[in-house]
């Protein structure tokens, strides 16, 4: 499917083309040119192209700004452990001072320090050991960049969920958009057959103006549900980053798949699946290791330094009078402990132990959560799977129902209001019947959200 217009605003093409003078040939090569420009238009994108369930994923994941987010996020945590792991290794410092004295110091004719004094100095640090404190933290920022992944993969099947809610639900509102579109077209029928009866005396006049405003209502529906379709075609599109208003072409896969797993199966896939539970554990790890940071204070702390120093009168640091050993360089093995200091390391390890009983109570609370948000989804897809059955046997009786009570008011054996009645029950009937449907594949959808899987179709 193509589109054709031409902009009026723009110069032709053409103008440009004539003053340049061209060989006979390339009035061909222009023609073509010409007819691409129109036939394509400007968007690389095809907006009335068929868009899958599995394709509308993918576009979502792809243009998603919170997972552009989440990824910056794995990428911060990265950067922190690459930091850390940095912290093993010597650090190197230089450094270069001028001095000026009020005035020379000599004994006799000899100098002891000069009136103007530089030096240059290196330094070079490594420590050897600190408590394990260094070691540990690396670890948390490892920890830390799991959880940096975990939230990310929890973002993408969030988006996911989304993508499909908002899939069925524009299938679902095409759906009642043509219950309403039915509706109104089987009002105006039988508000031709009530004005035709009512104009050769065989009704009264309450039967016409009770079918005319049932058709006035219905028309009113239609315009609801026609602007229930352009919201959930405007949420798709944003969700999909496309123009809020690009028109919209789904594949209808609203369907009924039963699925085969019980409630404990999905339980089980979920303590084993879902990310929020590994996170869980990953922050009572944490508070484990932190326990380990704070109890480093107990232990003394090893050094090793090297230096280099320079002096000189000049700011070329090459001595002078006055130095008797210009330049010098020396390695120290240092070892400090702060053996005393009124309990504040105890209460440390205590504070961080609290922060891990509190980690461990909220992992607790998350696995609570989490096997309720199972089970309810469970619940849901079973219930609306049950309601799909219900309801399409009854949309048959409806439909004969409707059927029975137009040609009994055609024979003059029915009145007008059991035949609206009759299209009255009609439409809520199919009405369930969509939403049962569009209930059960996003509860579906849920199911797999609340268990930790990707399921892209």
């Amino acid at each position: 499917m193509f589109h054709l217009g031409v902009n009026m605003k723009t110069p032709p093409m053409t103008d440009f083309f004539k003053k340049i003078p061209f060989a006979p040939w390339t009035d061909f090569i222009l023609l073509l040119v010409t007819l691409f420009c129109l036939v394509c238009p400007a968007d690389a994108e095809d907006s009335t192209v068929m868009l899958t369930l599995e394709s509308s994923i993918r576009r979502a994941l792809e243009k998603s700004t919170a997972i552009q987010s989440a990824l910056q996020g794995v990428v911060a945590a990265q950067e922190r452990g690459g930091g850390q792991f940095t912290e093993f290794l010597p650090k190197f410092s230089a450094g270069y001072s001028y001095t000026r004295r009020d005035e020379e110091r000599t004994i006799g004719n000899f100098v002891l320090s000069p009136q103007d004094i530089y030096e240059f100095s290196a330094t070079v640090n490594q420590p050897i050991f600190k408590g394990f404190d260094l070691i540990t933290r690396y670890r948390v920022a490892g920890l830390e960049l799991d959880i940096s992944q975990f939230e990310l993969e929890q973002t993408r099947q969030d988006i996911i969920l989304r993508a499909k809610e908002a899939y069925f639900g524009i299938l679902r509102a095409e759906r009642l958009l043509r219950v309403a579109e039915d509706a109104v077209t089987r009002l105006a029928a039988h508000a031709k057959v009530a004005r035709n009866f009512y104009d050769v005396g065989m009704t009264p006049k309450n039967d016409l103006l009770e079918a005319e405003v049932e058709l006035a209502n219905a028309k009113q529906e239609l315009v609801v549900a026609e602007n229930r379709l352009q919201e959930d075609i405007s949420g798709f599109n944003t969700l999909l980053r496309r123009p809020i208003d690009a028109p919209v072409v789904l594949k209808d896969i609203l369907t009924y798949e039963p699925i085969t797993q019980d409630y404990e199966s999905c339980w089980e896939t979920a303590k084993q699946s879902r990310r929020e539970l590994k996170v869980a554990d990953l922050q009572v790890e944490i508070g484990e290791k932190n326990v380990q940071i704070v109890r480093k204070d107990y232990m003394p702390e090893v050094n090793l330094q090297g230096s280099y120093n320079k002096l000189g009168d000049d700011p070329d640091v090459r001595g002078g009078e006055g130095f008797i050993d210009p330049e010098s360089w020396n390695v120290m093995l240092s070892a400090t402990w702060t053996f005393w200091e009124w309990g504040k390391t105890r209460h440390g390890v205590k504070e961080q132990l609290c922060f891990v009983a509190q980690a461990k109570e909220q992992r607790k609370q998350v696995e609570d959560d989490i096997r309720l948000e199972v089970k309810r989804a469970y619940l849901r897809l079973i219930d609306s799977g049950k309601a799909i059955f219900t309801v399409k046997k009854a949309i048959e009786q409806a439909q004969e129902n409707l059927r029975m009570n137009e040609e009994r008011y055609k024979e003059q054996v029915a009145t007008s209001t059991e035949v609206l009645d009759a299209r009255t029950l009609l439409s809520e009937t199919e009405t369930n019947y969509y939403n049962a449907l569009s209930a059960y594949n996003i509860a579906k959808a849920k199911l797999y959200r609340a268990m930790g899987i990707e399921v892209i179709r």
